[in-house]
């Protein structure tokens, strides 16, 4: 596998994450957070890469619903979190 190739696929596994994070952060109003705006995205997107790498290390295959499922409930939890400070 070129270098390339791994970084599109690397690319392509933590896409979910990213876009889930995302979405989930101008749903909720945190881009008005002031200057924590970078801080609560870059928590939401690293703790749906770290549910990801969880969900592909129980598996061992990427691509499962339950995981899907895990970084949803994770990500919408961080949410309400961050909501509440």
């Amino acid at each position: 596998m070129t270098v390339i190739a791994a970084v599109l696929h690397l690319a392509g596994f933590l896409a979910p994450a990213f876009v889930t994070g995302s979405l989930l952060w101008l749903a909720a109003g945190l881009w008005r957070a002031g200057r924590r705006r970078r801080l609560s995205l870059g928590l939401l997107v690293l703790a749906g890469a770290a549910v990801l790498f969880a969900g592909l290390a129980y598996f061992g295959r990427d691509g499962k619903i339950a995981t899907y499922a895990a970084l949803v409930l994770v990500q919408g939890t961080l949410v309400w979190w961050l909501r509440r400070r």
